[in-house]
């Protein structure tokens, strides 16, 4: 697959937190335009501001993953208009953050069920804090709170397919959901995979940057050379993109796990720069060389080894 050029690359890691805040998540909205990238067998995703959107439209109606953000539902439901004249019945977040979570208020006060994991409900319905942007939310108003959870896993067998969501250990966040498209052979991956740029683990909501391998493996046991990859952020991908960002990763946990198991401190490390060869590919996102090091440093230290 081509990839787009590193700056816009760039660009869009640089979106993948900011919006988060609440003041951001009102403001600058109106340029954005939402894009529809065919997938495969009746599954698009809508690119537009916050996390893909991944769409199975048919004769039951649409089917999505992720809403982004609350100013952007009218043009979500126009571009979802594109693909079916069928009404929207079901949103399944993959995780609480608000670039994914921003436009269940709109669609579930509009009567569509909003699925999610149990965590995901959780968190939604309490004050949360991110460490890494120092910002606090607010719980979401009762509208926006996903109506039915699971623990596990959970199937919908709509427009002829079926969608099968399932929860993966703490990775992202402490309540990601992979979902697969299993006729339409389609995996969208929620924040466990930001393609192209390093990711950005959320620590405060139970994340880990091992679990987020541990998923990765997982979606590649599920995926072959045909299958069509939606990343939380970046574009449409595949199993050889997915396989070689879950390589990076392991390659830099080992890296820096030996560091602190050989006594190294952090600003030994920040001297020697022990990923400095995957920078130049993966370091250009909202989650720069030197963030990443430092919180996989933090983030290795703490746990056990």
């Amino acid at each position: 697959m081509t990839r787009r050029p590193r700056s816009l690359a760039a660009a869009a890691g640089l979106l993948v937190l900011l919006p988060l805040a609440p003041a951001a998540a009102q403001a600058g909205f109106d340029s954005v335009r939402v894009r529809v990238v065919p997938v495969a067998g009746g599954v698009s995703m809508l690119v537009g501001r916050g996390g893909n959107i991944g769409v199975s439209a048919g004769d039951d109606g649409v089917f999505l993953v992720d809403d982004q953000y609350a100013p952007l539902t009218d043009r979500i439901r126009a571009a979802v208009a594109t693909l079916s004249p069928r009404p929207i019945r079901f949103v399944l977040n993959t995780h609480w953050h608000g670039d994914h979570t921003g436009g269940n208020e709109n669609l579930g006060g509009a009567g569509v069920l909003i699925v999610a994991h149990d965590n995901v409900r959780l968190r939604m319905s309490t004050e949360q804090f991110i460490e890494r942007i120092n910002q606090r939310f607010p719980p979401s108003p009762a509208a926006a709170l996903p109506v039915v959870t699971f623990n596990d896993a959970v199937t919908f067998h709509v427009n002829g397919d079926e969608v099968h969501a399932f929860h993966v250990p703490p990775a992202h966040t402490d309540g990601d959901a992979l979902v697969h498209f299993r006729r339409a052979n389609v995996l969208h991956m929620g924040d466990v995979y930001f393609n192209g740029i390093y990711p950005f683990v959320d620590l405060s909501s139970g994340g880990s940057l091992r679990g987020v391998i541990a998923a990765c493996d997982r979606a590649l046991a599920l995926a072959n050379e045909a299958t069509k990859v939606i990343p939380g952020h970046g574009e449409l991908s595949n199993r050889a993109e997915l396989a070689a960002y879950r390589d990076m990763l392991v390659d830099a946990v080992g890296r820096i796990a030996a560091a602190i198991a050989a006594g190294k401190t952090l600003e030994q490390l920040q001297a020697e720069r022990p990923l400095a060869d995957f920078d130049a590919t993966w370091g250009r996102g909202f989650i720069t060389p030197e963030v990443f090091l430092a919180a996989t440093y933090r983030e290795l230290s703490a746990a056990p080894r």
